[in-house]
């Protein structure tokens, strides 16, 4: 039974060495496609260069001009429901005073009905109307603003191609943006603070999606280029549009929407004809938020201002079956179908399908369609450019050192244990290979803390190891067989291992979750080598001692 277990123990170190390989080749040679890891391991920004910006957000500034047009709107509102304003004013609150002062009651009612989740009144006598957002709703506005940034920010990102971009929220007026690997910081500084754009385009079916392809295949040949080889995604549209205006209908244009599977618009895109007449654009737009449709299901609902509302009705009167795309920053976000005659207000439904992902798809709609009315700009706080050349030397420096470690601690091993060192060698080596494959199959961001993460890795897994070799030397010196001091040795050990490795993994938890950047690299490696540490110190070389024992007869 003994023998029979040792060789199932030895199919599974087996299948885990080989699915390790399959994994972390593409590392180290050129791939054709057929590995598991299609793509290889991601550098930081400290190992590749690239820019660091701290941006700031006048979250205040924002709070004031939506509690400006929330103002608007209530006046409006009122003056619908027959109660005459007189005079209002914005003064961190909203104050509106009626001409008859008998319809404060009324007027303090109504504006309950239609505005109580957003505002409460604080005020009504004097004359006039105080009117604020609570606590919580000012809170989540914040919140909402802080994340409406952040997204303008992503989409003009993906114009770079940067795969392991960071963007954040530092505290709640400062957003943090890491860009690995980029070579165009001057514009890429210019084209984050820019001002989003946003508009509402209706999808034309006048050429379906085979003949764009082909229209575009053939401007791509003609003027030799391509998404790839364009400075901006911007850029590119506009000389496909250019070339290919007198193949396309009037007043038509192409754009793209990103692929569901892709990370950038250049790693996979469709086309999507729009027509450029509708006149819809998001400074129009009053606000947008997550709802709940009549079956729970997750939905957008958005509202228009005075400005857009006459165009808005116009436009799904006419075009009620047809779909009408989100455009931010000249990329398609969504295109909903127009299901009926709106007037100032609509529903954006996403279908059937996961609740979570269905509502982290409304999430990412309505905070599309908030930032395209954006009414403020992007303060920069602090920049630091790293150079490719001062990576390279760090991550030399880095490799040197993991060397130099690694190596001392196999040579103590192996003169200190003799054979029971060579088998922790052996896991130790194995470790080594499994925590790289696994980083490989998370598509993780190694950045210097990483590596350091990777040498405590060692370190945490030679600690295991003493633990049980003393372990097992005790159970020797009680005069034990040397299969019983093994099997003694393990389980013994088993619980201290455990206890300090799940502690260790807690705190890597905390830290994944309320770090950023390379704190967060350095966690996510540490974790993924407590993870490898455990499975080789405890199975792996169990694993190789019995093997020993059984076929060998090796004495320790």
């Amino acid at each position: 039974m003994f023998i029979e277990s040792n060789k199932w123990r030895w199919s599974i170190v087996l299948g885990a060495v080989l699915l390790s390989v399959w994994w972390m080749a593409p590392q180290f040679i050129d791939h054709k496609g057929w590995w598991v890891s299609k793509e290889k391991l991601v550098y930081g920004l400290d190992i590749q260069g690239g820019l660091h910006l701290v941006l700031g957000v006048n979250v205040d500034d924002v709070l004031e001009q939506k509690l400006d047009r929330s103002k608007n709107a209530i006046v409006e509102f009122l003056n619908e429901e027959n109660i005459e304003v007189e005079e209002h004013f914005l003064k961190n609150h909203i104050f509106i005073k009626l001409k008859d002062l008998s319809q404060i009651p009324q007027a303090v009612q109504k504006v309950e009905d239609q505005y109580g989740s957003l505002f409460q009144v604080l005020d009504s006598s004097g004359g006039q109307l105080e009117l604020a957002y609570s606590q919580l709703q000012e809170e989540n506005i914040r919140k909402e603003i802080i994340d409406q940034s952040i997204e303008v920010i992503r989409n003009r990102i993906d114009e770079f191609g940067v795969s392991e971009p960071v963007i954040t929220a530092q505290g709640g007026k400062r957003i943090l943006v890491q860009l690995p690997g980029i070579k165009e910081a001057e514009r890429a500084r210019e084209l984050i603070q820019k001002t989003a754009h946003l508009e509402l385009s209706l999808v034309s079916e006048e050429l379906s999606v085979e003949e764009l392809l082909e229209l575009i295949a053939s401007a791509e040949a003609e003027g030799q280029y391509s998404l790839q080889s364009e400075q901006s995604y911007r850029a590119y549209v506009q000389k496909l549009n250019r070339d290919l205006k007198a193949k396309l209908p009037p007043r038509t244009a192409i754009a793209f929407i990103k692929d569901e599977s892709a990370r950038t618009l250049s790693a996979g895109r469709s086309p999507m004809l729009l027509e450029t007449d509708t006149g819809l654009t998001g400074d129009m737009l009053e606000d947008a938020s997550v709802g709940v449709g009549q079956f729970g299901e997750p939905l957008v609902n958005f509202r228009f201002g005075l400005e857009g509302r006459k165009i808005f009705s116009a436009v799904t009167a006419e075009n009620i079956g047809r779909r009408i795309a989100i455009v931010l920053d000249g990329v398609i976000k969504t295109a909903p179908e127009i299901k009926d005659h709106l007037t100032d207000r609509g529903q954006i439904t996403l279908g059937s399908g996961d609740r979570t992902q269905m509502l982290e798809e409304a999430q990412m709609v309505s905070t599309t369609l908030r930032a395209g009315a954006l009414p403020t700009n992007l303060e920069q706080l602090e920049e630091r450019t790293v150079g490719p050349t001062l990576g390279r030397d760090y991550v030399a420096k880095g490799r040197l050192s993991a060397i130099v470690a690694i190596c001392f601690v196999l040579i103590f091993l192996l003169l200190y244990y003799r054979w029971l060192g060579l088998v922790a060698d052996i896991a130790l080596s194995l470790n080594i290979m499994f925590l790289i494959s696994c980083l490989a199959s998370f598509g993780a961001t190694l950045t210097l803390p990483g590596i350091a993460g990777i040498i405590l890795t060692v370190g945490m897994a030679v600690d295991a190891n003493i633990i049980i070799f003393e372990r097992l030397k005790e159970e020797l010196r009680k005069g034990s067989s040397v299969k019983l001091a093994i099997n003694e040795g393990f389980s013994r050990a088993f619980s201290a291992i455990l206890d300090a490795n799940i502690t260790t993994g807690i705190v890597c938890l905390i830290l994944m979750y309320f770090g950023t950047g390379p704190i967060r690299g350095f966690a996510v490696t540490l974790f993924c080598g407590i993870i490898t540490s455990v499975f080789t110190a405890i199975f792996v070389s169990r694993t190789i001692l019995n093997s020993l024992v059984l076929h060998f007869k090796l004495k320790l």
